[in-house]
């Protein structure tokens, strides 16, 4: 199966861990198996300060970088288990349940949009910490 990606000029990307960067806009068609990231859904390592982006960070790590799956899958365990500690609720259950099975099945780039859902409730989360203080 054929994919094809768009990039605008100078836009990045991420395949099985190198960077690579339109030089004016560039159409490309993978055409096997590869990990790939698009610049938006890459996360540099001084952005992952928060828990849930934490978790982002090494997952995506994982998925980057199947080498370095044992060190990234312990950083992967202990982010959730912090994410887990912070946030409550059905809907965190039931991304943190579905992060985990992707987690577990290898499926880094599913467990990224789960990721990506804890972000935005962690997000919530410490507004909402943050009304309460200044109140």
């Amino acid at each position: 199966m054929t994919l094809r990606i768009s990039l605008r000029d100078g836009e990045k990307m991420v395949i099985n861990g190198a960077v690579l960067r339109a030089v004016g806009r560039t159409d490309l068609l993978i055409e096997s198996k590869a990990s790939i990231l698009r610049g938006r859904e890459v996360m540099a390592p001084d952005e992952a300060n928060t828990p849930a982006r934490q978790l982002y960070f090494h997952t995506m790590m994982a998925y980057i970088d199947p080498d370095g799956s044992p060190v990234h899958h312990e950083r992967i365990i202990r982010s959730l288990q912090e994410v887990g500690r912070m946030l409550s609720g059905e809907e965190a259950q039931i991304a943190a349940g579905s992060f985990a099975r992707h987690a577990a099945g290898m499926h880094y780039y599913r467990a990224l949009g789960d990721c990506r859902t804890l972000i935005r409730l962690e997000s919530e989360a410490l507004a909402e910490v943050r009304e309460q203080a200044a109140a």
